[in-house]
């Protein structure tokens, strides 16, 4: 107020709208709401090289799901904060849930559509929240209990489909990935425009609105607050409710802390609650994977005596490796090479190898032919000649 000495003051009128605990909670769901939209969506839309892209700047895929259920977890926590605030200011405070629909918001949004129409000379006079911030708050908890449900459902899948059908495990995941992706175009379309393009309202930022923001936005409120000021509650009155409220909140806060605890720690991953496997290789072949083995020189000894190769030395390895495929396991012919006497023995032929007689053995005929399909090599053909020749020791 002004005295009539006095120059008059420029100074608006403003008004307490959110108190720093209302500004403190949305800074932390917006930015928890923003991370999960970030980390959700590139995974969602992994293939995309823009989401690839970002998915390696936070750390890999693996570092992108950690930051994604810290969030969640941080978002999970301000709702339960959420939930204990309304409890207190409904039955401490007895403040209205004025963020409910009653029936005078029908009204205005008939009159706004009317005035819209060209029907009515002004918009509908608004209360603390219209009807748009009213159904946008309901969409935010619908989604935030959507979203909890089904990454509950995505990230401990085993104890999930201990009470509910397996099906419900990629259903949950498309509910989960449609639900982010209209939340995050509610609030890129409705939000911003309405709260940042249309007009700047700055107030859950700074807590405060002029008169002349409270006249156009909550004219209802204002005539509220200036008619009717808000009465102080007595303190035994206060101390009587807030001794009822007390154990009811932290009931509430129990529950939900250990659902949350639940919720991150009940099933470390699916892989951990399988039984152990048995040890075994990886892949074993059928047939040995074939191997170039070098053919050992034949060099005199001092004495002059040519030193030979045997059966146990060479020539078992090298059918081994040129041969199984036919002729260890399976005999084809009736003749296996899996042992020295079964190489002798030969098959239906005729023996297989002939001591001191090559052309009389069996697999020198059929590799000196050629085109065979464990086709020997021209110097291990002829080593394995000389090797007969010399009487084809085994040992």
């Amino acid at each position: 107020m002004t005295s009539h000495d006095s120059p008059p003051s420029h100074e608006e009128k403003v008004y307490i709208r959110f108190d720093i605990y209302h500004r403190i909670i949305h800074l932390v769901f917006l930015i928890s709401f923003s991370t999960l939209g970030l980390t959700g969506l590139v995974q969602k839309y992994s293939q995309s090289p823009i989401s690839d892209s970002l998915i390696k700047l936070m750390g890999g895929i693996e570092t992108t799901r950690m930051i994604h259920h810290v969030a969640a977890v941080i978002m999970i926590a301000i709702s339960i904060v959420h939930i204990v605030d309304v409890l207190y200011r409904v039955m401490v405070l007895r403040a209205p849930l004025s963020m409910l629909p009653v029936i005078e918001d029908f009204k205005h949004l008939y009159t706004d559509v009317m005035y819209f129409l060209g029907r009515r000379k002004h918009r509908a006079y608004y209360g603390r929240y219209n009807y748009g911030e009213k159904v946008e708050y309901l969409a935010v908890v619908w989604g935030t209990v959507v979203m909890a449900i089904t990454g509950f459902m995505m990230w401990n899948p085993i104890v999930s489909t201990r009470f509910l059908p397996g099906e419900l495990i990629p259903a949950a995941k498309a509910a989960h990935g449609a639900e982010a992706v209209l939340a995050v175009v509610a609030i890129i379309i409705w939000h911003f425009y309405n709260v940042h393009i249309k007009h700047f309202n700055k107030s859950i930022f700074s807590g405060k609105m002029t008169e002349e923001e409270m006249a156009e936005e909550h004219p209802a409120e204002l005539d509220d607050i200036k008619n009717n000021p808000p009465k102080e509650i007595p303190p035994e009155t206060l101390n009587k409710r807030k001794r009822v409220f007390i154990p009811v909140a932290v009931v509430i806060t129990l529950v939900f802390s250990v659902g949350l605890y639940l919720f991150m720690t009940i099933e470390t991953t699916a892989i951990t609650t399988l039984p152990p496997g048995e040890s075994a290789e990886v892949f074993v072949p059928f047939t040995p994977t074939p191997q170039v083995t070098a053919t050992p020189e034949v060099t005199p000894t001092p004495d002059g005596v040519v030193a030979i190769n045997t059966w146990d030395g060479t020539f078992g390895s090298l059918f081994r490796n040129r041969c199984s495929t036919c002729h260890y396991t399976t005999m084809v012919g009736g003749l296996s090479l899996a042992t020295y006497e079964g190489a002798l023995d030969g098959g239906n032929s005729g023996p297989g190898i002939v001591p001191g007689n090559p052309d009389a053995s069996k697999i020198v005929e059929i590799q000196s032919e050629g085109g065979h399909p464990g086709q020997l090599s021209d110097a291990e053909l002829l080593n394995l000649i000389e090797w007969i020749e010399a009487g084809a020791p085994e040992n």
